[in-house]
């Protein structure tokens, strides 16, 4: 007899992680001595840990003081350290009673959602979207809310997009910087959004785990404009910490208790070896701020490049370390196209099928956030190859 399987074990790959296999094959392939795969296919900095989190780790470690459970929000003291960012980056005043700390941010997003959703509840988004959230959204029963974003809004969702839903959504996901597209809201964009979905009853949720990584606008947080607003950031980005998984949320008063409740089932707490490190990284902004001098070196040979390699259509690089190619006129198969890009350049990109199930089969994204040479030597490689 057949067992059942559950709906939520349904939601579709999310297509990078097949890339960066596919990658790692064509790297383990290449004879000694050959051109290596260029990496630009993952949104993983290219540094580690700041050595200041790393210090603190080891010394926690040397220390012998037991690591276990923290308080579901985690380390008091983080919490305070996020609290004194918050002031200092926005200038907001915030209790650390609003301040979660999560098992990254895709552990705050089911958080997030199960929190302020039901299965049923509709929560719109712009496409280009990060794809874990039409995915997480999908196996927790609840009905994405596809909007369609183009150039002319810088592939981020507007007003006039939100005023045409008719009924208002029960939420929305705003991301700024923005994955795929590298592009912003700018601050004054960001709080109209946020005081139409306050005044419209729309639980707003502010994906923010690109702040720091901003090169010519500047950032805004939706905890400015709403109390109402959810926002979601990481470690993993400015703060280069991928794999020790920390990220942090702040939230509204109302759901401050909710959210805790979820999250001491869910995941008891986050780490506390990388609560200890992500505490320290708020001590290394010297060698943060040359990771980012860096990425911005980097966009900028390859806005110069990449047109002249035939990809004459980029979205606007405002943050985050993407560029977003819209390669219609060379391709209508983004996989086919980054597949034959692999194989033939030694190039690694995502496919834009990933990030926008209607549209994405013209586009392509590039990540920007490997070493340095790396990313100059593929707008070279991609310059000889058509």
């Amino acid at each position: 007899m057949a067992l059942k399987i559950g709906s939520g074990a349904a939601a579709p790959p999310f297509m990078v992680m097949d890339v960066i296999a596919a990658a790692n094959d064509r790297q383990a392939a290449l004879p000694p001595g050959a051109p290596h795969v260029i990496r630009m296919e993952v949104g993983q900095p290219g540094t580690g840990a700041p050595a200041g989190s790393v210090a603190a780790a080891q010394a926690a470690l040397r220390s012998g003081h037991p690591l276990g459970y923290t308080e579901a929000f985690g380390l008091r003291s983080l919490r305070q350290r996020i609290a004194a960012h918050a002031a200092s980056w926005y200038g907001l005043d915030l209790p650390i009673e609003r301040i979660a700390v999560a098992v990254g941010a895709s552990g705050a997003f089911p958080l997030a959602f199960l929190a302020a959703f039901d299965a049923g509840d509709r929560i719109a988004l712009a496409a280009p979207f990060y794809p874990p959230y039409v995915n997480i959204l999908t196996a927790l029963g609840m009905t994405p809310v596809i909007l369609p974003a183009g150039r002319e809004t810088r592939f981020q969702p507007s007003l006039a997009m939100l005023r045409q839903l008719d009924p208002p959504p029960d939420g929305l996901i705003v991301a700024s910087p923005a994955n795929p597209a590298g592009t912003m809201l700018h601050p004054n964009e960001l709080a109209a959004i946020a005081r139409w979905c306050h005044h419209n009853g729309v639980r707003l949720i502010s994906d923010e785990i690109y702040h720091g990584l901003n090169y010519d606008s500047p950032i805004a947080s939706a905890a400015q404009y709403s109390d109402s607003a959810i926002v979601v950031n990481s470690f993993s980005k400015y703060f280069s910490m991928t794999g020790w998984r920390v990220g942090w949320m702040v939230l509204p008063p109302d759901l401050t208790r909710p959210v805790e409740r979820l999250a001491q089932n869910l995941f008891i707490s986050a780490p506390h070896i990388a609560q200890i490190a992500a505490e320290a990284a708020f001590d290394c902004h010297d060698e943060l701020q040359a990771n980012v001098a860096r990425y911005r070196r980097s966009r900028d040979h390859l806005l110069a490049a990449l047109p002249a390699a035939g990809f004459t259509r980029l979205s606007p690089a405002e943050g985050a370390f993407y560029l977003f190619a819209d390669i219609a006129d060379r391709s209508n198969d983004s996989a086919g196209f980054c597949a034959r890009m692999l194989a033939e350049a030694g190039v690694a990109a995502s496919p834009g099928l990933d990030f926008d199930h209607a549209r994405g089969n013209r586009f392509v994204r590039f990540s920007y956030c490997g070493p340095e040479a790396d990313m100059r030597e593929a707008a070279k490689r991609l310059g000889t190859w058509r």
